[in-house]
């Protein structure tokens, strides 16, 4: 998982040694395997969002989940095999996928879900209607089982339909996934809208 290894080092920041006082905080890892008591009270520092890792535990912990997938269409090669690796196991697992249909992300993500071979646990939700894609997204899109497009958004510019319809999804979900750039604005709105909506937000930056 070295295509990770930024969002671990972001994270990190959060559970590195305070070289000040001389004070340990547990890594990521070492919370899973140790336990929080393997460290003093005193010694922790608060941390501002929950864990990226327990999040992701908690989508067995509490069985089968609706989970919307959003992210940025500028994606190399070897994140969208890492996220259809990732929506592959999500499906086979029984959660249900929500995401939409443009390149990047939620291809990536339509393409693992597929794998699984449990169309009824894929829906595709597109901004406008299905001949505002571009021909790519029209061909994957003919193999997805449920596709709901808003043909009453196509007069819209695409941000604001993007928009509408990234808030139709997170009121489908109780987890929300998404990979973004810090400057990913629409995505960062969308990440903040469904954590004051109480979703299980878990938020990997590409950069």
């Amino acid at each position: 998982m070295d295509g990770y290894r930024y969002e671990e080092e972001n994270v990190a920041c959060l559970f590195s040694s305070d070289e000040g006082t001389g004070s340990v905080i547990p890594t990521q890892a070492q919370s899973l395997v140790e336990g929080s008591g393997a460290v003093m009270v005193s010694e922790l520092k608060p941390v501002p969002d929950v864990d990226y890792l327990q999040e992701l535990l908690a989508i067995q912990q509490q069985g089968p989940r609706a989970i919307g997938f959003f992210g940025t269409r500028n994606m190399g090669f070897m994140h969208q095999e890492l996220i259809e690796i990732l929506s592959y196991a999500l499906v086979i697992t029984k959660n249900h996928i929500f995401t939409s249909g443009a390149s990047g992300t939620n291809a990536a993500v339509i393409r693992g879900a597929l794998r699984a071979e449990k169309p009824e646990l894929l829906t595709v939700i597109l901004p406008q209607s299905l001949k505002k894609q571009p021909p790519e997204s029209q061909e994957l899109l003919s193999k997805v089982k449920t596709v709901i497009e808003k043909p009453y958004n196509d007069h819209l510019p695409l941000l604001e339909a993007s928009r509408l319809c990234n808030r139709d999804i997170i009121s489908h979900v109780q987890q929300v996934i998404c990979f973004a750039f810090h400057d990913s604005k629409l995505l960062m709105e969308t990440c903040q809208e469904a954590k004051s909506l109480r979703k299980i937000v878990t938020l990997f930056y590409l950069d």
